[in-house]
């Protein structure tokens, strides 16, 4: 229990507060019982956790084997200059890109940033999916 003397335009009042249950205070002032309903606290809003699976590759032609991943020339990729997050991807395979068209739009440092076909070309392999998390240097998109 705790106790307060105040004085409120020349007013003297002895405070005295009682137990508090959830949020309802039992006050008693100038010996005179109260309860006093007090806001309850707003608890803090929990982030959740998003868990994507690793995206495959995908290639122009239709592949058969477990190999045409691997043939995927990466020397021709527009690459990810920072880690980020893909948010947007603005080519599907077989398009017809031109330099400075946006290909990727990737996330980072909360900011976007708009990655640009370096040159001419078509589009022939998509190695990211939309929410997939790169490192610096990862091959996004192929354009040859």
């Amino acid at each position: 229990m705790k106790e307060y003397k105040y004085t409120i335009n020349g007013k003297k009042y002895e405070v005295t507060i009682g137990d508090i249950e959830e949020n309802i205070a039992n006050v008693k002032v100038n010996g005179e019982d109260y309860k006093v309903e007090m806001e309850k606290q707003q608890e803090p809003e929990k982030k959740k956790v998003v868990v994507r699976p690793v995206a495959k590759p995908v290639a122009a032609a239709p592949a058969a084997s477990q190999n045409s991943a691997s043939k995927i020339n990466t020397a021709n990729a527009i690459k990810a200059p920072l880690p980020g997050v893909v948010t947007e991807i603005k080519v599907a395979v077989g398009d017809t890109v031109k330099s400075g068209d946006t290909v990727v739009v990737l996330e980072a440092m909360k900011m976007a940033n708009n990655l640009d076909a370096e040159k001419d070309g078509k589009v022939t392999a998509i190695l990211v999916q939309p929410g997939e998390s790169v490192m610096e240097d990862t091959p996004l998109v192929i354009v040859e």
